[in-house]
């Protein structure tokens, strides 16, 4: 983007230099209160909370909601939201299922087809989403909820309702249960490097740039030759493309469609991705937060599991710190606004 010369360009030096420090002082604080938590269980159950194997399910059952929670971010960065990802991710396992069952069923081949029909199908819904959204000026939260009701329909219609279950061996024993070396799960392993992609493009990349500006104000973007409007809509898209990702990986980690068992993805992934330091109000927040953010549920899952807790206590307990998070970031951005430091002492590094 472009800048001023003498005092402008300072102003944008600042700005820069605050935000990279927001964000570390956002990912210090949420590795802390991962750790803390896990501490916690590691006291209560010694004998297998930090085991291998328990460590690699945690692991596993995260990889997922990190491939989703790469497009979630950039989508609430630039202060839009997507209800959408659990619908698209199911229909888009459903188109893939029916492509790779008329195909014979078994194979690369197959698999590989399977992959890009799922993509295909995910990225014609962020499309879609991104147009209404831009274009048409619906409001997100309408659009994506829209779209979450029609993506699941068309689902159910394909299916009849009933989940399909015929994935190729190959993608479930290599991909959904397989290992790269030792126990490091192949599932994990594609969700890594979807999230390594995810935070070059955010942090090192002009893409990045403007979706941090898109969210941090739109109007300025505008004026110095930012088209907000096809910005967003490839935002969205990139959403729909990582949704339809984890559509192929779901079907291959459940070697079912689960068609009624994503009802609560998108509100655990918005959930990750706010508690992972991504303002719900726009304009900041990191990929690798929204990771260390998607691990808290799951790691809180596991330990009430084996501590003998209601694991039902999780929704409580990540409902009460999504509040928490977003009051915090709430006050933070008033006194901002205001030019004062913020009344709580734990967030005066942000401001300065």
């Amino acid at each position: 983007m472009a800048t001023t010369t003498g005092g402008g360009t300072n102003t944008v030096i600042t700005d820069a230099s605050r935000g990279q420090r927001l964000r570390r002082l956002q990912a210090l604080q949420i590795l802390v209160l991962l750790a803390v938590t896990m501490a916690v269980f590691s006291i209560a159950r010694p004998d297998t909370f930090l085991t291998v194997f328990n460590i690699r399910g945690i692991v596993q059952n995260t990889s997922i909601y990190a491939v989703l929670g790469v497009g979630m971010t950039f989508v609430i960065i630039t202060g839009g939201i997507d209800l959408s990802i659990g619908s698209v991710l199911v229909f888009s396992g459903v188109v893939a299922a029916k492509t790779m069952d008329a195909m014979g069923g078994q194979g690369w081949g197959t698999a590989l087809a399977g992959a890009a029909v799922a993509c295909g199908c995910g990225l014609g819904w962020g499309l879609f989403n991104g147009f209404m959204i831009a274009k048409a000026k619906v409001p997100a939260l309408v659009v994506t909820l829209g779209t979450l009701s029609a993506a699941l329909g068309f689902a159910q219609i394909i299916t009849k309702g009933l989940d399909l279950r015929s994935a190729p061996q190959v993608l479930v024993s290599k991909v959904g249960f397989g290992n790269v070396v030792w126990q490091i799960p192949t599932l994990s392993v594609i969700a890594a490097v979807v999230v390594v992609v995810g935070i070059v493009i955010l942090h090192r990349t002009r893409f990045g740039l403007y979706t941090y500006a898109a969210g941090s104000n739109a109007e300025a973007g505008r004026r110095v030759g930012l088209d907000v409007d096809l910005h967003l809509i490839k935002v969205y898209a990139l959403a729909g493309l990582l949704a339809g990702f984890a559509g192929i990986l779901n079907l291959a980690f459940f070697q079912s469609t689960t068609i009624g068992g994503q009802s609560n993805t998108p509100l655990n992934v918005i959930a990750g991705v706010a508690i992972g330091g991504t303002s719900l109000f726009g304009g900041v927040g990191s990929v690798f937060g929204t990771v260390v953010g998607l691990f808290i549920p799951i790691v809180l899952q596991n330990g009430f599991v084996q501590t003998n807790v209601q694991p039902f206590w999780q929704q409580v307990v990540v409902g009460a710190v999504l509040i928490a998070v977003v009051y915090v970031d709430q006050k933070r951005r008033t006194s901002a606004q205001r030019g004062k430091s913020p009344r709580f002492s734990f967030l005066k590094g942000r401001t300065r």
